[in-house]
């Protein structure tokens, strides 16, 4: 059995997913979630699994604010350089964080260092008790630290209903592109939701 990858939803939907890959300063982190907040924006965070064992605060506010957690492995290694019991380890492992933080192993996985999931990547995920591998159609390229209006540019520029968007905790660009991203979204209107929310 293997998990299946998904990198966006339905094409006629007005609905897009704001996705995070979850680690880096959690000052940065609490911060753009007060810019989410104020946008009224539901987004998907995808945690490193040490990194959301050491901020057991924010993953409270992430829940509490009407956001998902998900799965971005343990330590955020290069899956498609490991052995299949190195990918069923790292995914496992944070599972049991999130399942210690949240009381679920949340619904979705995204492999980390890679776009796509491999063959091994999938069947491992599926083995670690996730029945998708979350992968996406827009890339904002956040995490190269570009200026914020390149992130508001690149994104903007790129989704459209359905679409999967990867943006990365941690970077002092993408706080300050949140709310004119936010901002930029709604004039084209289309509304920003949790991955569960746009697979529905």
């Amino acid at each position: 059995m293997q998990a299946v990858e998904i990198s966006h939803g339905r094409r006629d939907s007005r609905k897009v997913a704001l996705t995070f890959h979850g680690q880096g300063d959690p000052v940065l982190a609490d911060r753009l979630l007060t810019h989410l907040a104020a946008g009224g924006a539901r987004v998907t965070v995808l945690a490193v699994g040490t990194w959301l064992a050491a901020q057991p605060q924010l993953a409270a506010r992430i829940l509490a604010d009407g956001h998902e957690l998900g799965n971005h492995t343990q330590h955020h290694g290069d899956l498609k350089q490991m052995s299949a019991a190195q990918v069923y380890a790292e995914i496992r492992a944070c599972a049991r964080v999130l399942e210690s933080a949240t009381g679920s192993i949340g619904r979705w996985f995204r492999p980390s260092q890679t776009r796509h999931a491999t063959d091994t990547i999938r069947t491992q995920a599926a083995k670690a008790g996730y029945a998708t591998c979350l992968s996406y159609d827009v890339d904002s390229l956040d995490h190269t630290d570009p200026p914020p209006a390149t992130i508001i540019e690149t994104t903007l520029g790129a989704v459209r209903g359905g679409s999967v968007v990867s943006l990365h905790l941690g970077h002092e660009g993408t706080v300050q592109a949140m709310e004119p991203l936010l901002a930029g979204l709604r004039r084209r209107g289309l509304r920003t939701v949790t991955v569960s929310e746009l697979m529905t």
